[in-house]
């Protein structure tokens, strides 16, 4: 029986068997097999073909083997869940983004406590200055989103928060115009705090403020795909995001 999953999946992403072969290492009539005749590859070759077509193993192949790998491997991208925010270690957020080098994405409504802390905005200087990509991701505090998240957390404060959160910043993005600060529109299931390949995930929960909601520490693995999957959020947030204005500053601060 053909798998019909993974031919479509080569077309969507634009690639050939030769192509997918060259990228994996193996033979192009292997993967020929694996698509005429549904051949089963072995599980390294079944995550390094996710891998190139960025698509879930599981969505190519789901026999028992790769279903159980992949919950395992599920598993091991969670290093710790806190009961709440206010439950992660204070120097926690601080020394995630420390050991990055290449990505510190902050993904927010308004992040406010971060934005409070002057040594969070040493670090960021730092990082910037040595190269990383720092971006940082805000609220419109006009727009209808983040009027219903203020509501949804019991208080219509929420672009209060963020307004306060672009003043903390307004220096930090005059100094170091490198640190790219935009604001978005879209609704947030989750705040997510990315560095290299860790990250914090603090989801949203409907009646409570996040810091008292739980927060997964997870960790990159090669052939998962859990920390991807909140990757690629901050992702597709980003490209729909628009860079901060004087005007924004200007009618938040009155200058």
């Amino acid at each position: 029986m053909s798998n019909e999953r993974l031919r479509s999946a080569l077309l969507a992403r634009g690639m050939t068997v030769q192509s997918l072969a060259e990228a994996i290492g193996v033979g192009p009539k292997t993967v020929e097999r694996w698509i005429t005749q549904g051949k089963v590859p072995y599980r390294r070759h079944q995550y390094s073909a996710a891998a190139a077509l960025n698509i879930d193993v599981t969505t190519l192949w789901e026999d028992a083997r790769t279903l159980d790998s992949a919950a395992d491997l599920t598993k091991a991208e969670i290093a710790t869940v806190y009961p709440h925010r206010h439950t992660v270690p204070v120097g926690l957020w601080r020394d995630l983004y420390k050991r990055a080098d290449r990505y510190l994405d902050v993904l927010v409504y308004s992040g406010l406590f971060l934005s409070e802390d002057p040594l969070f905005h040493d670090l960021l200087r730092a990082k910037v200055e040595a190269g990383a990509q720092v971006r940082i991701l805000l609220g419109d505090p006009d727009c209808a989103a983040v009027r219903q998240r203020g509501v949804d957390e019991g208080h219509r404060i929420m672009d209060g928060k963020i307004r306060n959160a672009l003043v903390l910043y307004r220096p930090l993005m005059r100094s170091h115009p490198d640190i790219d600060v935009r604001l978005h529109d879209s609704t947030l299931y989750n705040s997510i705090y990315r560095a290299d390949d860790e990250m914090l995930v603090n989801p949203h929960v409907y009646g409570i403020g996040a810091y008292m909601a739980p927060v997964m520490h997870l960790r990159r693995l090669p052939g998962g795909s859990l920390f991807d999957t909140y990757a690629n959020s901050i992702e597709h947030t980003w490209e729909n995001a628009r860079p901060i204005t004087d005007q924004d500053i200007a009618s938040i601060t009155g200058a």
